[in-house]
């Protein structure tokens, strides 16, 4: 059972930086992408940044530039790191990652974030103006 726990969380002011970091462990098949989700209330959960372990990232456009996804493969450590950091950045940020057969094949390229099937606890992150 693949466990994922973050920290780095915590509060603000606009402008200012934050460093998530997600323990992972557990993987029954190679580990092969992870990633960072956030959600705020009464939203749906939505993908940031993804990184497989060979290094490839995706981004969604309103991120990219001020959002950085990181790992340290040898200790299963992933990493985002946040910049700029603005009010509507308030969220819950999720560390996520893929555990199945043929996902280090597959998603080499490129992880789709609707194939995320693990997730953490949750971080919150909250940004004042």
């Amino acid at each position: 059972q693949v466990q994922l726990v973050e920290s780095g969380g915590g509060s603000v002011q606009a402008g200012g930086s934050l460093r998530l970091s997600c323990t992972a462990s557990g993987f029954h098949y190679a580990r092969s992408c992870m990633g960072w989700f956030r959600q705020v209330p009464g939203k749906e959960r939505e993908g940031i940044a993804s990184i497989h372990t060979l290094g490839n990232t995706a981004y969604v456009d309103s991120m990219q530039g001020r959002f950085t996804i990181s790992q340290d493969n040898t200790n299963d450590i992933l990493y985002l790191q946040m910049n700029s950091l603005e009010p509507e950045d308030t969220a819950v940020y999720y560390c996520a990652a893929i555990d199945s057969a043929g996902a280090y094949s597959l998603y080499k390229y490129r992880c789709p974030f609707h194939k995320f099937n693990y997730w953490g606890q949750g971080t919150q992150v909250t940004v004042s103006s």
